[in-house]
């Protein structure tokens, strides 16, 4: 039977790309600060390098502790790719947030969304120190970024791109990924990819389906946008795969929340498209009676919804893309 640990694997402080073997995948333990009793919290990294320089690809999953299905994509990635024909670096971080991801959480452990700080700072919160170091230790390494997300607890998503599509390079990435719907959004943001963007690293949120779980699909839908990326920047001999529906382009999104509390309905499915006045969802108080109805407020795209009944005051209805005409 086999038997496998991370015994034997590499601890250092700080990524460095140009000192890790060329022809060869390396795996190592990255220091990025210690617990309450002085052990150290370490992220696991892999590092894909070919024999020949080129840019180096980041991926990374798990911002969020509990956003699973960015982990075997990254698995599988690096399962199949033959360094023999990789021109260049990829660098994969299966698990950004490791505290959360232990304990099953979307927040960081001082009850921040690690995804909300970025770029953190070097004398902070808890939170704040730990975003710093996963920039300045792993991120500042990369020529582009692709960072794998979920929905949240309660929601549902559909496989869609957060990118600032105003930036030709980023704009590309985000193309090549084939997802359902791409929205437009600019850096700044305080999150991993808009300080990515600010350190002129072009990056792309991708959104991979649902939290707490692994889904089959969504994983190789990933998977193959990425194969695609590394194609286009000629790191690996391989034909990009078309997108046989076109993508839906949002200029702007935003959610929809309920103005009183009740057990919510929501009716459209991700991806459908609703006009001006369309009902949208229901929400009914413990007795089963309506209480409220909710339309939709221009025409757009649902680009996620929730899913849990129970529904307190401004709690969230679903997400709406505005399409760019």
């Amino acid at each position: 039977m086999l038997n496998i640990t991370n015994s034997g694997i590499d601890v250092v402080d700080k990524l460095d790309v140009d000192k890790v073997p060329k022809g060869e995948i390396s795996r190592f333990w990255l220091r990025v600060v210690n617990d309450g009793m002085g052990e150290p919290i370490q992220v696991p990294i892999m590092v894909a390098r070919g024999k020949v320089d080129g840019k180096t690809v980041g991926i990374t999953a798990a911002v969020h502790g509990n956003e699973l299905n960015g982990i075997p994509v990254i698995q599988r990635l690096f399962n199949e790719i033959d360094v023999e024909n990789l021109e260049g670096t990829i660098v994969g971080v299966p698990i950004i947030n490791v505290p959360s991801f232990l304990r099953k959480k979307r927040r960081f452990i001082d009850g921040t969304d690690l995804n909300h700080i970025m770029p953190g700072k070097e004398n902070g919160t808890v939170s704040q120190i730990y975003a710093w170091r996963i920039v300045e230790k792993i991120i500042k390494q990369f020529d582009f970024l692709v960072d794998l997300h979920t929905a949240s607890n309660g929601r549902v998503n559909s496989y869609y791109i957060r990118a600032d599509m105003s930036d030709e390079v980023v704009r590309k990435m985000a193309l090549l990924q084939n997802a359902q719907i791409i929205v437009h959004n600019p850096p700044s943001d305080g999150t991993l990819r808009g300080t990515a963007d600010e350190l002129e690293i072009p990056a792309i949120t991708l959104e991979v389906g649902n939290p707490n779980l692994f889904q089959k699909g969504m994983i190789r839908d990933g998977l193959t946008g990425i194969y695609n990326l590394l194609g286009y920047l000629n790191m690996l001999d391989t034909e990009v795969e078309e997108l046989s529906d076109e993508t839906v382009l949002c200029k702007k999104s935003y959610w929809l929340y309920t103005d009183t509390g009740g057990l919510l309905t929501v009716h459209p499915s991700v991806t459908d498209i609703v006009n001006k006045g369309d009902k949208i969802a229901t929400l009914r108080n413990i007795f089963g009676d309506i209480i409220k109805e909710y339309q939709a407020p221009e025409r757009g795209i649902i680009i996620g919804k929730s899913v849990s009944p129970v529904n307190q005051t401004g709690g969230r209805i679903l997400h709406l893309g505005i399409i760019k005409k």
